[in-house]
């Protein structure tokens, strides 16, 4: 069984539809890159996951650990391991970034009286610094108070390294970044991959295949207009970068056209999802 599966999940925002059946697995020691065009459903399936109640789930269910994900408060999802790194980190003027990693890292780790110790504490949060190359100084600073988009993007990491998720979500954590940014907080991500060694799994949600360059996918999934519609290796990412999504989008309907059983169909190496 897959550490978290998304099975026929419709949602919607109002009364416009926005995720039309998506389907997905996804397990602790994987990477699944997803991407596809603006306005796909990607961002609202990372919303939907971390429990935003501005979606509205319409069919289909979320099982996480084989327990009904959507049952649960954001709080809760929290708590049993699911961190999202949002696209736009908002500021928290007034809370200092070791405060409040201070109490995150406390709820995650069951201190339900009281905060972890502040020894404790100060010793984890060095070594994580150490380990991802970030400044102390951020530290002491409001949360995304005045911070670069890069300086928020490391800040992310650093919360996602402290709180030690079983599944993250990195929602265009790329986007806004400059290469040497980019470079930065791969490398952060890799190291913390790396150091899990297999109890950690991420969906990494983008538009560009720039980050894959730097943190290899062991899944790469597209999505056009709330749907899942093909999945490949690594080298789906490849194909996108020299093609676009149109390529994609192009052989998805020819193949769509021919398709009379219902299901999916491989053809060179890719699952082509089609909907009936």
């Amino acid at each position: 069984m897959a550490d978290l599966e998304i099975k026929d999940l419709t949602v919607q925002v109002e009364d416009k539809v926005i995720l039309k059946g998506a389907n997905l697995t996804l397990s602790k020691g994987e990477v699944h890159a997803l991407m596809g065009p603006n306005g796909s459903g990607k961002s609202t399936l990372a919303n939907v996951l971390m429990g935003n109640p501005f979606y509205q789930v319409v069919k289909g269910e979320v099982l996480y650990k084989g327990q009904d994900l959507l049952a649960m408060s954001p709080d809760e999802r929290a708590r049993r391991g699911l961190f999202i790194a949002f696209q736009y980190p908002v500021s928290i003027p007034g809370v200092t970034m070791s405060s409040f990693l201070r109490t995150a890292v406390s709820a995650r780790r069951g201190y339900d009286k009281e905060l972890m110790p502040v020894g404790e504490f100060q010793k984890l949060l060095k070594q994580k610094m150490d380990e991802l190359k970030i400044e102390p100084a951020i530290v002491s600073r409001y949360v995304n108070e005045g911070f670069s988009g890069g300086e928020k993007k490391r800040a992310e990491i650093l919360q996602m390294a402290m709180l030690e998720p079983e599944i993250a979500i990195m929602d265009e954590t790329d986007s806004g970044l400059d290469i040497d940014s980019v470079k930065v907080v791969s490398d952060g991500v890799n190291r913390m991959l790396e150091r899990a060694k297999g109890t950690m799994g991420i969906l990494l949600i983008t538009h560009y295949s720039r980050i894959l360059h730097f943190i290899k996918p062991s899944y790469v999934h597209v999505m056009f207009d709330g749907r899942f519609v093909v999945s490949g290796g690594p080298d789906l990412a490849e194909e996108l970068e020299q093609s676009g999504y149109e390529g994609i989008k192009a052989q998805f309907e020819v193949i769509a056209a021919e398709v009379q059983a219902e299901g999916a169909v491989r053809r060179a190496g890719k699952v082509f999802w089609v909907e009936h």
